[in-house]
């Protein structure tokens, strides 16, 4: 008889432990599927109130670094992410940590937004596929090659960017070679560097 009760106690310990070995499993797959981990390119990396100040500071060193690499000016850099992400707080920026509206194409990994742009004189909304990235630096590496390769169809296409001599030659030359359909789209570039002197950091 007391063997049996034995038995009946041993049981109750070993389902409980079994639970808890269970639990202890769900808990890890919940973990690795978090969507704040490094596979996940959503992780809102940046404040979307930060001033524009703030928002200068933390491309700038990154944009040095480009200049250093490949030429590219950062108050090119950093005044077209100023226009391009309002300032850091467009949603492309903000959840998608695309500063520049970078399309996207093919396999890459991306989100379907409306967009504005200046088609036969008028500005219409579309939708678009655009890039989406791990953080804002993964955001200006790919800007930065834009420049350095080129497209498909014309690899020198942004050349005339990456040796220009001053800002303003290379604010002219994003216009000439059809990077934004915004006919004013030099202009604006120029006023965002001269208002807040990003050609100090050139």
């Amino acid at each position: 008889m007391a063997r049996k009760k034995k038995n009946q106690l041993k049981m109750p310990a070993i389902i409980v432990g079994f639970l808890l070995i269970l639990v202890g499993f769900v808990f890890s797959l919940m973990s690795l599927s978090d969507p704040v981990n490094n596979n996940s390119p959503l992780v809102h990396q940046e404040n979307e109130d930060m001033t524009k100040q703030e928002f200068i500071d933390r491309l700038r060193p990154h944009a040095e670094e480009l200049q250093e690499g490949y030429g590219i000016l950062p108050s090119i850099i950093i005044s077209q992410a100023a226009l391009e992400s309002n300032w850091g707080s467009s949603q492309l920026a903000h959840e998608y940590n695309n500063l520049f509206g970078i399309k996207a194409y093919g396999n890459q990994n991306k989100v379907n937004l409306e967009t504005k742009e200046y088609v036969n004189e008028q500005w219409i909304t579309i939708e678009g596929d655009f890039r989406v990235y791990h953080s804002w630096e993964d955001s200006m590496d790919d800007h930065t090659m834009l420049f350095v390769n080129g497209v498909d169809w014309n690899p020198q296409k942004y050349e005339a960017v990456l040796t220009a001599q001053n800002y303003q030659e290379a604010a002219e030359a994003l216009q000439e070679d059809g990077y934004a359909t915004d006919p004013g789209y030099a202009d604006k570039v120029i006023e965002v560097i001269e208002t807040y002197q990003l050609d100090q950091y050139d």
